[in-house]
C-alpha cells in the first residue's frame, strides 16, 4: 500500500505559522495548491497519450512556423485570464500537426494555476450526450452534457468530426453559446479549415479542384461566430503529418 509524503512545512496542517513585523501569524501553505494541481490532473480525463504532454516535449522540428506557434499558444497559457476579452483557443490544421498536443500542454499549464480543466473528444462527447437521452442510460453520460456546459475550463477536441445532423449542430451551438455567454473558457482543436484563419477553402485533386468542407459548414454559422468571438485563433500552417513521419520504416 503507497503512503502519502506529508508536507514538512506544515505537517500536513495545512497552515504555517510566520512572522512579518515582529507579529506572528498563520498562512495557508504552498502545498495545498500543489495539491490541487495533482488533484486537478486527476480528474481531467486526459488520455494517457497525452498525460506527460507540455510545450516543451513538443517536437517543433527546428521550423520557425512552428517555433511561432508554439510560442503563441505558451502565451496563451501563461497569460491565462477567464475575463480576458478571447479567454478561449482555437488552433486550426492539417491532421498530425500537433494541435492535440499543444492543446493539452495549454490546459495543463492552466491548470497548474488552480483552474479545473476537462479534456473530451467532439465524437465521443456527442456520442455521450445522444446515450444519455436513454432512460436506461448510466448516470455518467447522463453527466456528459452538463459537464460540457459548466467545467471551469474545457478541451474540446477535433471539434467538426462527427456527421454533420441539425442535432449536431443544435448541440454544439448549445455548448458554445452557454461556455461564451458565461465566460467559461474553451480550449478547441479542429482539422477543418477556415478561410478566416488564413485555410485555402479549396484543394487540387488529379480530376480538378474541390471544395474543402469547412468549419462552418460541420459546426453552423452561430457556433463558429460564438467561437471566434471567445476564442484566439492560431492557425497552424503545416501540411507533414508528423505521426507518419515518425511512423516510417523506409
Amino acid at each position: 500500500m503507497s503512503t502519502q509524503s506529508v508536507c514538512e512545512k506544515c505537517g500536513g496542517t495545512g497552515w504555517i505559522i510566520v512572522e512579518r513585523a515582529s507579529v506572528s501569524g498563520a498562512e495557508r501553505c504552498a502545498c495545498l495548491s500543489e495539491g490541487r494541481a495533482e488533484r486537478l490532473e486527476e480528474r481531467s480525463q486526459i488520455p494517457p497519450l497525452y498525460r506527460n504532454t507540455s510545450f516543451e516535449t513538443f517536437n517543433h522540428l527546428g521550423e520557425q512556423e512552428l517555433r511561432s506557434v508554439v510560442s503563441a499558444v505558451k502565451k496563451y497559457a501563461d497569460e491565462f485570464d477567464p475575463l480576458g476579452p478571447y479567454p478561449g483557443l482555437l488552433l486550426i490544421g492539417e491532421p498530425g500537426t500537433g494541435k492535440t498536443h499543444l492543446a493539452v500542454a495549454a490546459l495543463r499549464r492552466i491548470m497548474q494555476k488552480g483552474f479545473e480543466g476537462v479534456f473530451t473528444d467532439y465524437q465521443t462527447l456527442l456520442d455521450r450526450i445522444r446515450a444519455g437521452y436513454d432512460a436506461s442510460s448510466n448516470s455518467s453520460n447522463k453527466e456528459a452534457y452538463r459537464i460540457a456546459l459548466d467545467s471551469e475550463v474545457l478541451l474540446l477536441d477535433d471539434l467538426g468530426a462527427h456527421r454533420v445532423t441539425d442535432w449536431v449542430q443544435d448541440t454544439v451551438t448549445s455548448i458554445v453559446t452557454h461556455r461564451c455567454n458565461n465566460r467559461k473558457p474553451l480550449i478547441a482543436t479542429t482539422n477543418l479549415p477556415d478561410a478566416d484563419a488564413g485555410s485555402s477553402t479549396f484543394q487540387k485533386t488529379a480530376v480538378g479542384t474541390e471544395y474543402r468542407r469547412t468549419l462552418r459548414d460541420h459546426v453552423g454559422d452561430r457556433a463558429r461566430s460564438r467561437l471566434f468571438e471567445m476564442c484566439k485563433v492560431i492557425r497552424i500552417n503545416w501540411s507533414e503529418d508528423y505521426r507518419i513521419r515518425r511512423g516510417k520504416r523506409f
